[in-house]
């Protein structure tokens, strides 16, 4: 990564959070979906689904990343009919309790369905749902938050497929972001006979790219991916297949990047993991 830009209201904030005279926010649990597909019958296909933030977006404006969101405190009710490995299953793997894995894998499923109409869920316990276009209405209540996840999956007679997710990754926003979050990623394969839509939304374009071909796109400024995207894209890189990916053994390591003040005044941002600090360019709004 070679830039990283910041309006000019959130770079004097990061200064102050630096210096000590503002408390860094509190971040808000979140989760995020890789989804994955691949041809075919074309080896070495595999292509990663990919939104644009609207430039008008108060967090990541313009980037390019995977469906996602915060946890709805209604993600973690008792009533969501589950299948796959059991929330206190999760919260080992993703070092939480179990009220916050069960939050996070519902908003996991809840958030990839909202932003790109893809449900991990099914009629039965070893089943997954073929399409959603007839319940367009729903994804829009989910959205405004007038119908819950658990009041969705019950209408529809579904049981969230928590099988159907592995966990990646674990990111949180650096301290001095006005908006930060505690971010799990996770992976998933595109369920047989469902298929993306563009959905609108936080989003003004979507994209499916293979790994290589979104990582050339960013080093040619074509695109922006933020730290978590590149790198999270760039390890996928490293598999021949979904099954691969969904096979690895992960350990799963916290990353939080750091903004350090440099002699001449100037921001960085310290990812761990990487030695480069990356210059920080501040532009006015």
């Amino acid at each position: 990564m070679d830039g990283f830009v910041l309006p000019a209201r959130v770079a004097e904030r990061v200064r102050d959070v630096i210096e000590g005279r503002v408390r860094p926010v509190t971040p808000r649990d979140a989760a995020t979906v890789v989804v994955l597909r691949e041809r075919p019958g074309v080896p070495g296909s595999m292509q990663v689904y990919l939104l644009r933030r609207k430039a008008s977006m108060a967090f990541a404006a313009g980037a390019y990343v995977f469906p996602g969101g915060g946890v709805d405190p209604r993600d973690a009710d008792h009533d969501i009919a589950w299948a796959g490995p059991a929330p206190e299953e999760w919260a080992r793997v993703l070092s939480s309790d179990e009220r916050t894995a069960r939050g996070l894998v519902c908003a996991a499923v809840r958030e990839t369905f909202e932003e790109s109409g893809v449900l991990l869920a099914g009629p039965r316990p070893d089943e997954v749902v073929a399409d959603t276009a007839e319940w367009e209405e729903d994804r829009l209540a989910l959205i405004d938050r007038s119908l819950s996840f658990a009041e969705f999956l019950d209408r529809r007679g579904l049981v969230l497929r928590s099988d159907l997710l592995r966990a990646w990754a674990h990111w949180i926003t650096p301290a001095g972001e006005p908006r930060r979050f505690d971010t799990r990623f996770f992976v998933a394969a595109l369920p047989p006979g469902q298929r993306t839509r563009d959905v609108g939304g936080e989003a003004d374009q979507v994209a499916w790219m293979r790994p290589e071909e979104a990582l050339e796109r960013a080093r040619r400024r074509e695109i922006l991916l933020m730290s978590p995207t590149y790198r999270t894209i760039d390890e996928l890189r490293g598999y021949a297949s979904i099954r691969d990916v969904l096979a690895a053994e992960r350990t799963i390591v916290t990353v939080l990047p750091e903004f350090t003040l440099g002699r001449d005044g100037g921001l960085r941002l310290v990812v761990p993991g990487d030695p480069a600090q990356t210059p920080i360019a501040e532009v006015e709004e």
